[in-house]
């Protein structure tokens, strides 16, 4: 679970308001997906972070650019994205904080989802389903599994196609690193209890904890002597077991 302080900490050009609008659709979905450490987390979320400009755009700005023009056929672009109808490519853009982008993944998570994202691909840019086609992309891509690794670049290519801007989301990953995953703290001694388990493994060496913690025991009294009507003390005979 992320907390809003956290996710300030990693997203600093994140609006409050944004902050608090996003948050609980991004936890449902760490938890929906499996993303439940702080390695797959701080991935998740650095990628996303890249993808949305900080979750500052939920759809794609478009142009058309040049790039943006092969999503449209004839292109081989539009047939890997299930693109067959003139204008799919602005209608199938990139949406949410992961970007799917083309009919044929807008049907994909749309049926997984239970939502016909490909009659109305405009609520894949709503909050409560945009953090949940980016877990369920993130999760049946293996990419939990390549968190646990550490292998970041595997992570950006399988959702890039590449390694457009790696630097950026390297950026953000060691950011989210440094909030999620705590150092591990360094074995401080006990000042008193550690001297004394120093001490007991040297034979007649005492220090002042052990002397501290030695517990002295009573000293019996010896019985004072009977004593004789006159006074004097009375001497018992040791039987030594010889008869006299």
């Amino acid at each position: 679970m992320l907390t809003d302080s956290q996710l300030q900490q990693i997203m600093p050009n994140l609006a409050a308001a944004k902050r608090a609008l996003y948050l609980p659709h991004l936890n449902a979905a760490l938890r929906a997906h499996g993303i439940d450490t702080a390695l797959r987390t701080a991935a998740f979320i650095a990628q996303l972070a890249h993808e949305s400009g900080e979750f500052r755009w939920m759809e794609e700005i478009w142009g058309p650019t040049d790039a943006q023009r092969r999503y449209e056929p004839p292109s081989d672009l539009a047939r890997r994205l299930g693109n067959t109808e003139v204008g799919d490519g602005k209608r199938f853009k990139g949406r949410g904080p992961i970007q799917i982008t083309g009919r044929f993944n807008y049907r994909t998570y749309g049926d997984l989802l239970g939502i016909d994202l490909a009659a109305e691909p405009a609520k894949a840019a709503t909050p409560e389903v945009a953090f949940a086609t980016a877990g369920l992309y993130w999760q049946r891509n293996g990419l939990n599994e390549l968190a646990d690794a550490r292998q970041f670049v595997t992570i950006t290519k399988r959702i890039n196609g590449g390694t457009n801007g790696l630097a950026d989301r390297q950026m953000h990953y060691a950011r989210a690193l440094a909030v999620l995953v705590a150092p591990v703290p360094r074995s401080l001694p006990l000042p008193r209890g550690h001297e004394a388990i120093v001490a007991a493994s040297k034979p007649g060496v005492a220090t002042k904890a052990t002397k501290k913690l030695a517990v002295k025991k009573p000293v019996a009294k010896r019985a004072a002597p009977a004593k004789t009507a006159a006074g004097k003390t009375a001497t018992k005979k040791v039987a030594t077991g010889h008869k006299a």
